[in-house]
């Protein structure tokens, strides 16, 4: 079955337009002290997908290299003209599985975080949604997500064990 699901998405000044195709392996809601400091914010909303499924539209991105909570470089791009960031690649799957920020969508509400991690570190305000599974720090992802979830990161892995991205 093919997944026709289509958003798109920009960043505060308009000039980097994107387009997503399908829908998410998964979305994260992150409140660890890495994503705070990186987005001056309580926490982030990352949706990731295959990067094919992410066809920039246009503007010009730049990238900048920062440690991820594993110590290995995530790159994080940003809009060349505003520095929104737009999108993030993270270690275990590099240039293969996209993060984008899901408040760059033109209609952020069409996603829903599948759970909260690094709650431990959150904001001692912030209040967590119910129904929403909640991790004090990292999750197992085989006991959380669906399974055609993890089939495609499963996919991913395999993929980047012969040296793709």
């Amino acid at each position: 079955m093919v997944d026709d699901t289509i958003r798109e998405g920009g960043c505060a000044c308009g000039q980097v337009r994107y387009r997503v195709t399908g829908e998410p392996i998964m979305v994260h809601n992150c409140h660890c002290k890495l994503c705070q400091q990186q987005t001056g914010s309580t926490s982030v909303v990352n949706v990731f997908t295959e990067s094919e499924n992410v066809e920039p539209l246009s503007g010009e991105l730049v990238s900048h290299t920062v440690p991820g909570g594993s110590g290995n470089p995530h790159t994080i791009f940003r809009c060349k003209t505003c520095g929104t960031a737009m999108w993030s690649h993270y270690p275990r799957f590099g240039s293969l599985m996209t993060g984008f920020r899901a408040g760059t969508l033109d209609d952020a509400s069409s996603v829903t975080p599948d759970v909260a991690i690094f709650t431990d570190f959150r904001m001692p305000w912030v209040t967590l949604p119910e129904g929403i599974p909640a991790f004090g720090e990292y999750y197992d992802p085989a006991k959380t997500l669906p399974a055609a979830s993890m089939d495609r990161l499963r996919k991913l892995t395999e993929r980047r064990k012969v040296g793709e991205g």
